[in-house]
């Protein structure tokens, strides 16, 4: 079918259209539109690209008429269905967690969130000033259990000089990461998959590759102290955010968590 076919087929439907079925494209729409900022920033861009160029090069042996790459391809797509499945098979993972929503702050009350993020942001700084390496995961929707599980278990309250020491050379587990959930602290020493992102800087220590890799697989945010240059790096959906100072970290901190700036005015570090 040449383009002037497909567009004739197309208004030749379009006054055929009822109300539902307009609003099933916009269903349509939107669920793709989410599908896309869903995976934005994530490895997830760059295997969407390349089953682009896959079609591009389907499309391309019909109009050339390259049988047997032709064929070959056609049989790439009758298993679409199941090649999108195992490729993106951390996004529908991370996708289908965002259905049962568990939220940082469930359970803490409306007074206690701003003491928390201060807490936060007061270890942070007692980290960088000492050049202790840390690594911070925050839960935010999408569970960390399986995270968590990996790590020695605790039920503690988010204290600063309580995070310091766990961080400490001294400490067995420094080398792990803390893990943040529903405002307390829920186990130190984890252990997280590094990023499959081959664009990653050779820079990057094991650290911030470590917070990216779970930001490409879960909605967490992630603090990351470097022990090399006292630096402040926050890491969300995929991403970096690097050299912050503790003002920028308080309202990126803020922000994410939706959470009112106003009621920490009087817990500042």
């Amino acid at each position: 079918m040449n383009f002037d076919a497909w567009v004739s087929n197309i208004l030749n439907i379009w006054p055929h259209l009822g109300w539902m079925d307009l609003v099933d494209i916009i269903l349509v729409w939107v669920l793709v539109y989410r599908a896309l900022l869903f995976i934005r920033g994530t490895g997830a861009v760059q295997m969407l690209a390349g089953l682009g160029i896959v079609a591009s090069a389907y499309f391309i042996s019909i109009w050339q008429q390259f049988d047997t790459l032709n064929w070959v391809l056609q049989q790439f797509f009758e298993n679409l269905l199941l090649v999108i499945v195992i490729l993106f098979q951390g996004e529908i993972r991370r996708a289908l967690a965002l259905i049962g929503r568990n939220p940082f702050f469930l359970g803490v009350g409306i007074n206690q969130e701003a003491k928390v993020m201060e807490e936060i942001i007061k270890s942070v700084k007692l980290l960088s000033s000492a050049g202790t390496g840390a690594l911070i995961v925050l839960e935010k929707e999408v569970g960390l259990d399986n995270f968590i599980e990996r790590g020695v278990a605790m039920d503690a309250e988010v204290v600063a000089e309580l995070i310091d020491s766990l961080f400490m050379t001294s400490s067995p587990l420094h080398d792990g990461a803390l893990i943040i959930k529903g405002g307390r602290i829920r186990s130190a020493g984890c252990f997280l998959p590094l990023s499959k992102n081959s664009n990653i800087s050779k820079r990057l220590g094991t650290r911030h590759r470590a917070a990216l890799g779970v930001t490409e697989e879960t909605d967490a945010l992630v603090i990351v102290v470097s022990e090399e240059n006292r630096s402040i790096t926050v890491a969300e959906h995929g991403g970096l955010t690097t050299d912050l100072d503790l003002a920028s970290l308080r309202r990126t901190l803020y922000d994410s968590f939706n959470v009112d700036i106003q009621k920490a005015k009087d817990v500042r570090v």
